[in-house]
């Protein structure tokens, strides 16, 4: 039996390797062919996990409320202890409930950017979501802002996008790293480009 040649057992592995790498695309929930079709996913981000603070400090306070009648019942030897235990039990399925939303809400509110638009998802637990698109050629401007003492530390920020038409703003809010989405989406749309074309047009003129 004859031994395959070098080349046919490169281009074998490089077939492979191509076969893995496109049922990874498929894996990865930015490379969704129903919502990204014929799109190449330029870049992904989400809120800064620090928006899930208030539903962590709201679950603390569920569990004292739902630990501190317990604790006082086994305490004081008082005979509604069962009753409290219920309620104990309750508060804690009334926090993962909780907390789970909150997982949910987060995670899957996504911002990406395409090589023709912008899409914002906002998911609201589990039934609600709103997905709202943006085309690159009605982009006009793009400003990035960090405000304030945790956003200078942890590196979050808020990004507003002016558009041509006039429609009003896009804004995409408490994101890490504001600058790098920002300068993808200038690159996208072209906008550096623009602009150093025009600098040098009225420089040549005046």
């Amino acid at each position: 039996m004859a031994r395959p040649s070098k080349r046919e057992t490169s281009a074998a592995r490089k077939g492979d390797h191509d076969d893995s790498s496109r049922r990874q695309r498929q894996d990865d929930p930015r490379h969704n062919p129903d919502e990204f079709d014929n799109e190449d996913v330029i870049k992904m981000a989400r809120q800064f996990p620090i928006v899930l603070r208030r539903p962590l400090i709201y679950g603390m306070l569920i569990i004292v409320v739902g630990l501190l009648p317990w604790a006082w019942a086994v305490g004081r030897g008082y005979s509604w202890v069962s009753y409290a235990a219920w309620w104990m039990l309750i508060s804690v399925i009334v926090l993962a409930v909780y907390w789970l939303l909150s997982w949910v809400g987060w995670y899957f509110s996504v911002f990406v950017l395409t090589d023709k638009r912008i899409v914002v998802t906002r998911q609201r637990g589990f039934f609600d979501r709103t997905v709202s698109e943006l085309a690159l050629n009605n982009i006009q401007n793009v400003t990035y802002q960090v405000k304030g003492m945790q956003a200078a530390i942890f590196h979050f920020g808020d990004i507003s996008i002016a558009t041509l038409s006039g429609s009003g703003g896009f804004d995409i809010r408490t994101v890490h790293r504001p600058e790098r989405f920002a300068r993808a989406v200038i690159k996208a749309c072209g906008l550096s480009e623009s602009n150093d074309s025009s600098n040098s047009r009225s420089s040549t003129e005046s």
